[in-house]
């Protein structure tokens, strides 16, 4: 995984010093409301520090997590994924689909300076750069604001699926150009 840079963004591994802010955004209902199959805020620490050494250990020359961060004062915004999506299935953990999801999660106080879409365009960027052909992005129904940020990116909307999580959610698809 390599940093990537932006207009006004820089996009670089997470460490520990991301802890604070990591617990600060995932415990926070308006984050966490779309995200995972039985959504819920962190509330303990320990959480943070475990994901942030989750997202630090990915060694990938292309998928990765992200810290979305402000490339004049280093502020941090939030985290961006590229990642393997999980088929759907009764085992645990998911299988692997063959699939890969970009996804974006945002500090509410980035939300509406377009720093998702930003990043993410980088991001897909450094993905068709990398070889891949197709990346997909999947939502909650309600999730709107998500829906938009793929929309900008030029995703293409392609209905709903079950085929990933275990949930019914909007796919959005594109391809390398």
């Amino acid at each position: 995984m390599r940093d990537l840079t932006t207009a006004r963004l820089s996009l670089r591994r997470f460490t520990i010093a991301d802890v604070d802010f990591v617990f600060d955004m995932y415990s926070r209902w308006e984050v966490q409301r779309f995200l995972g199959l039985v959504p819920r805020v962190m509330t303990e620490r320990a959480e943070a520090e475990e994901r942030v050494a989750r997202y630090a250990s990915l060694e990938h020359p292309v998928h990765g997590v992200w810290a979305v961060t402000d490339a004049v004062d280093g502020r941090r915004l939030g985290a961006l994924l590229l990642k393997p999506l999980p088929a759907s299935a009764p085992e645990t953990p998911l299988p692997p689909s063959g699939d890969i999801e970009i996804g974006w999660h945002m500090h509410p106080d980035a939300w509406g300076h377009g720093y998702a879409s930003e990043a993410a365009r980088a991001v897909l960027d450094h993905a068709f750069d990398s070889g891949l052909a197709r990346v997909l992005a999947v939502t909650r129904r309600d999730n709107v604001a998500s829906q938009a940020v793929a929309r900008r990116i030029g995703m293409r909307n392609d209905g709903s699926t079950t085929k990933y999580y275990n949930t019914s959610c909007e796919l959005f698809s594109i391809c390398r150009p």
